[in-house]
């Protein structure tokens, strides 16, 4: 039995502004990887591409303010249990597994290599969010909307992390899951949906 239905998407409320304190502030890029990112990627999300521009200006906003920025790098051994799911991608030391190279880390970035969805199941995240970045407010950008980024975002709402995702800070393989993920983000982790202009950062005195 297949199932198709038209469904109408909740409405969703997108802040225009959101200003957060510095000191406690992290930004997440998830997975902005070559196998996700580049048309020649094994798992190509076709919307990913133009949130380059999006996420690198909040980059360049967040390191201006001494935000500390972390990566997730999708980090696979070449018979992943995972590939059953989605077949081979971002296996460890290849080209599809680098981050794309507008979005190359800094110095004073971290990278989390994770196995799995979540970025926080079996990596050094939320020690690394505690006690280096000490942050209590996460802002997530990057793909994919509905599996990485949600799972990411769940596991941080969990942990009593304050959650912000703009919205065009992140993309999905169809607009379904973009606004399902959203949706999710917003209604159950209580989230707060804004854009990368929306997002002010305040230095503490």
């Amino acid at each position: 039995m297949r199932i198709k239905e038209a469904v109408e998407v909740p409405e969703l409320e997108v802040k225009e502004s959101i200003t957060v304190d510095s000191s406690r502030t992290a930004v997440l890029v998830v997975d902005m990887q070559n196998d996700f990112v580049r048309s020649n990627g094994k798992l190509y999300v076709p919307d990913a591409e133009k949130t380059i521009r999006p996420i690198a200006d909040l980059l360049e906003k967040a390191r201006e303010s001494g935000v500390r920025v972390i990566y997730t790098q999708d980090w696979h051994f070449k018979d992943d249990p995972e590939f059953r799911i989605w077949g081979e991608h971002c296996i460890m030391g290849t080209w599809g597994a680098e981050i794309v190279e507008e979005l190359k880390p800094q110095p004073n970035d971290i990278v989390i290599r994770k196995r799995r969805y979540d970025a926080f199941f079996g990596t050094d995240l939320d020690y690394v969010l505690r006690h280096v970045a000490r942050a209590d407010t996460l802002i997530i950008t990057g793909t994919v909307a509905n599996i990485c980024v949600l799972h990411t975002a769940g596991s941080a709402a969990l942990n009593w992390y304050k959650v912000i995702v703009p919205i065009d800070a992140v993309s999905a393989l169809n607009r379904f899951d973009y606004l399902a993920s959203l949706r999710q983000v917003s209604f159950l982790y209580r989230g707060d949906l804004t854009t990368v202009n929306g997002i002010a950062f305040k230095n503490p005195r």
